[in-house]
């Protein structure tokens, strides 16, 4: 029991006299914290500096990139066997394997000059108009190559890129043959295409769509650095989604320019040159519809919500189109026509090419409901007033067509109606402050700019391959039919 006091006792004394020990011993543990803090502030200095993570390498998108690869393989098959069959159907069927014969031949002939030199010519940094030959024959694009897409830090394969873009190019060449169908030379059609396609759709494209990527603009300095290395129409702000200036309004310049200098059928405006085969045209019709698809939505060039939006405005307006061209014909003639149906499904597709990323769904039934009447003049009203054999209408409906989109997208990108408004790279949103009236004069500009230019290079083009080949097959030839008369084959065997 003592010893329990004296413990108790022992620890009261300790406890009673902590303060006093831990006063004492205070100066003592500060001394010795000032101290480690000398060493520590000494050491810091002589320590490596930590080094910055590398930012990752940019990657290509194989989501993005399988879908251009598609869309690229539904663009081909808009041209053969779409385009093909739709121009086959609407000819006399004497000439019927002679437009299949320049359809097959033609995209396969731009195909080849396209990796050669015209996806150099384009899509390279160089001027306002071309670009440079130092991709000539593809060189230095490897399956790693990047291809920019409109999202910061998102890429394609360029190789996919490449292929996408060749295929408009071979079908804006396409389109062209209808406009002097059943009549011209088959070796006047290729030479042609090849100083056309080189001359005018090659500088069309680089003006129209080559800038150097979001990625470039980083902030105003370089953003003004970067633009100033674009396309002459791309740095004027001109809107052209999927091609209206540089697919439609140019090939339809150059395919009247033909009709004027190939001159009219024999027969023309007496004899009748009904189209022979409507199934044929309406297949072709429908086939042009579905490859569409791949046309505009794939120009989004990613798998993303500007695609599906493009998707749906190309859905709707080319069936408002449709609609239109059929309902106002069956007015003024009494009766609704396939091939009305079918043509105005084409009007469609053309007006809503230019803007079917940049409009919403009622911009693109007004669209489609406006083009369907305005191309239906075109090819009745308007062709009369022109005075030219446009065989299969190419002027009528893509070149009307055509400039009514490129000029209604002006309207009806504008955010208050729906639109997608312009995009602001720097500030990575929806730039402020739309105008309408100022876009659409953009816009008016970069359509002076493609007829002027287009027509110019297909009259001299005409001009060159009348000297060398001359234009027009004999009479005698065109009266029998340029299946046998130019290839030695007939479509049908009776």
């Amino acid at each position: 029991m003592k010893r329990l006091f004296a413990c108790l006792a022992l620890l009261g004394a300790v406890v009673l006299g902590a303060p006093a020990w831990a006063e004492e011993a205070k100066p003592a543990a500060e001394a010795a914290v000032a101290a480690v803090e000398a060493v520590v502030a000494e050491a810091a200095p002589a320590a490596a500096p930590a080094e910055a993570e590398p930012a990752p390498a940019p990657v290509i998108s194989k989501v993005d990139t399988a879908w251009v690869m598609v869309c690229a393989a539904l663009v081909i098959l808009m041209s053969i066997p779409g385009l093909a069959l739709f121009y086959g159907g609407l000819v006399r069927s004497k000439n019927m394997l002679s437009v299949l014969m320049q359809v097959f031949v033609v995209f396969s002939l731009i195909s080849v000059l396209w990796v050669v030199y015209g996806y150099s010519l384009a899509f390279t940094e160089g001027n306002a108009f071309f670009g440079t030959l130092d991709k000539l024959f593809l060189k230095g694009i490897t399956a790693d190559s990047l291809g920019a897409t409109f999202s910061k830090g998102v890429y394609t394969s360029e190789f996919a890129f490449v292929i996408f873009q060749g295929a408009f190019a071979a079908i804006t060449c396409g389109l062209i043959v209808g406009a002097f169908a059943e009549r011209i030379r088959f070796s006047a059609v290729l030479l042609f295409m090849v100083i056309w396609f080189t001359f005018s759709y090659v500088p069309m494209a680089h003006m129209v769509w080559y800038w150097a990527g979001p990625d470039a603009y980083t902030d105003a300095a370089a953003a003004e650095a970067a633009a100033a290395t674009a396309g002459l129409m791309f740095q004027k702000g001109a809107l052209d989604f999927a091609g209206g200036t540089v697919v439609h309004i140019n090939a339809a310049v150059a395919g009247l320019v033909g009709a004027y200098m190939v001159g009219k059928r024999v027969g023309y405006g007496r004899e009748s040159m009904a189209p022979h085969s409507l199934t044929f045209t309406m297949i072709g019709a429908s086939l042009l519809w579905f490859g569409w698809f791949g046309f505009n939505a794939g120009s989004a060039l990613e798998a993303n919500g500007v695609a599906a939006g493009a998707m749906v405005t190309t859905w709707v307006a080319t069936a408002a189109a449709t609609l239109s061209w059929m309902l106002a014909e069956w007015l003024l003639k009494g009766k609704p026509s396939m091939l009305g149906a079918a043509s105005g499904a084409v009007a469609g597709l053309v007006a809503i090419t230019p803007a079917a990323g940049f409009v919403g769904v009622i911009g693109a039934i007004v669209i489609g409901l406006v083009a369907g009447v305005v191309c239906l003049w075109g090819v009745n009203g308007l062709k009369r007033m022109l005075g030219a054999d446009d065989s299969l209408d190419v002027f009528g409906v893509h070149g009307v067509g055509g400039i009514l989109g490129a000029v209604l997208t002006g309207v009806f990108a504008d955010p208050a109606l729906g639109g997608s408004g312009i995009w602001d790279y720097v500030a990575n949103k929806v730039a402020d402050g739309y105008s309408i009236g100022a876009q659409v004069m953009i816009q008016l500009t970069g359509v002076g700019i493609t007829i002027v230019w287009s027509a110019v290079v297909a009259f001299i083009a005409f001009k060159l391959v009348d000297i060398f080949v001359g234009l027009r097959v004999p009479e005698e030839e065109e009266r029998e039919g340029l299946d046998i008369t130019s290839h030695g084959e007939t479509a049908y065997h009776h």
